[in-house]
């Protein structure tokens, strides 16, 4: 039992959450890319990224695992992307430090996605069922690939007005 839910319910929420999380996260980095902040879909990806994190630690563990240093790099990041987007409202340097925070915790998110995709789904598992073989490196690759042209594209495109952010 976590939190009164059985084990598999919890991570039906937790998985749900999760994907809330990317899909918002999607749509907010579409908007970071043509500078329309879209604040509903920003507010729900923060929202569902930082829940996604925090129940990561409620699923049982006896060591410190891959999973929680990703949460913890996670909720690192959307620190700052809060403070920037909500305290600061973009102003000065802390409009870059959103872009980038907040697209670096999407990212972690899809990192996350592409990990359980190759452990979970069969096909994906046989091409690479370590996750050291070319079929998940090359996946991995990519992703890292696509965000950093995404995070640098953003970093230039996003230039709201700055009472819009709040």
């Amino acid at each position: 039992m976590i939190l009164g839910l059985s084990l598999s319910t919890f991570t039906l929420i937790h998985v749900l959450i999760s994907l809330v999380a990317i899909a918002s996260g999607l749509i907010a980095m579409v908007g970071l890319l043509t500078s329309n902040p879209l604040r509903g879909w920003t507010a729900l990806f923060l929202l569902t990224t930082i829940l996604t994190s925090v129940t990561g630690f409620f699923f049982p563990f006896a060591q410190l695992l891959p999973s929680h240093i990703v949460g913890i790099i996670s909720l690192l990041l959307l620190t700052p992307a809060v403070i920037a987007l909500y305290l600061r409202r973009l102003g000065g340097i802390w409009r870059p430090i959103y872009v980038v925070t907040a697209l670096l915790s999407l990212y972690l998110n899809m990192f996350v996605l592409v990990v359980q995709g190759f452990v979970k789904i069969p096909w994906l598992t046989a091409l690479a069922p370590t996750q050291t073989e070319p079929p998940f490196l090359a996946a991995q690759g990519a992703l890292l690939a696509f965000f950093a042209v995404v995070i640098v594209l953003a970093t230039r495109r996003f230039r709201p007005a700055l009472t819009s952010a709040a």
